[in-house]
C-alpha cells in the first residue's frame, strides 16, 4: 500500500529541543532550591513527561509541580536559540507534501509550546495538521493521538508512516499499527 500520510513527533524528532527544555527545567528547579545538572537530566529524566519527571525528583505537591511547570514554560522561549530544526527530515517531509502526501505533527507537548517553537523555526505553515496533548484524553504511549490524526487525514495505519524518538512515542506508534522510524538526535 502507498504511504499517504506522515506523522511526526515534534520534540526530539522535528526539532532538537532537548537542550532548551533541559536548561529551562534546570533554571525553574533552581528557583525552588533543587539542583539538577544537564548530565543528570540527560541520563535519568530525558523523555519523561513533566508530572513523571517532577515526581521522580521527589516533588509530590501539585501546587509546586504547577509552579515549576509554569515557570519552565515562561523560561523556555528565552532558550529558543538552542533549538534546531532536523533539516534532513523536514526537507524529506516537504518533498513528500509536494508529491501529494500529507504531514501532521503529533506531540505530547502542549499546543502553545509546540506552536511557539514552530514559529521560531519558521515552519508553522508547512504542515497539514497538528495534534498536541491538548487534543487527546490519553497521551502517548496510548496510540490515540496517532489514530486520531489518521482519522482526520482519512488514512489507515498501512497508509501512514510515523517518525518518533522517545520510548513512549515508539510504543504508541507500534500500538497504532502503522510502520515507524526511530529518530535519534543528540543534544
Amino acid at each position: 500500500m502507498k504511504i499517504k500520510l506522515i506523522l511526526l513527533d515534534f520534540d526530539g524528532t522535528v526539532a532538537n529541543t532537548g537542550r532548551a527544555n533541559a536548561t529551562s527545567y534546570i533554571e525553574a528547579l533552581a528557583e525552588e532550591g533543587i539542583t539538577l545538572s544537564m548530565e543528570e537530566y540527560r541520563k535519568k529524566y530525558f523523555g519523561l513527561r513533566c508530572p513523571e519527571f517532577l515526581s521522580s525528583l521527589g516533588i509530590t505537591s501539585i501546587a509546586q509541580m504547577n509552579k515549576i511547570r509554569n515557570r519552565k514554560v515562561e523560561i523556555y522561549p528565552t532558550h529558543f536559540d538552542m533549538v534546531t530544526l532536523n533539516k534532513p527530515l523536514w526537507d524529506f517531509v516537504q518533498q513528500f507534501r509536494k508529491d501529494g502526501g500529507k504531514a501532521m505533527i503529533v506531540s505530547t507537548g502542549h499546543y502553545k509550546n509546540v506552536t511557539n517553537v514552530m514559529h521560531h523555526l519558521g515552519i508553522e505553515n508547512q504542515i497539514d495538521g497538528l495534534l498536541t496533548a491538548d487534543d487527546v484524553t490519553d497521551s502517548k504511549p496510548s496510540p490515540d493521538c496517532f489514530l486520531k490524526a489518521m482519522a482526520m487525514a482519512d488514512c489507515t495505519p498501512s497508509e501512514t508512516l510515523i517518525f518518533e524518538d522517545s520510548e513512549i512515542g515508539l510504543a504508541a506508534a507500534e500500538a497504532s499499527g502503522a510502520p515507524y522510524i526511530k529518530i535519534e538526535l543528540e543534544f
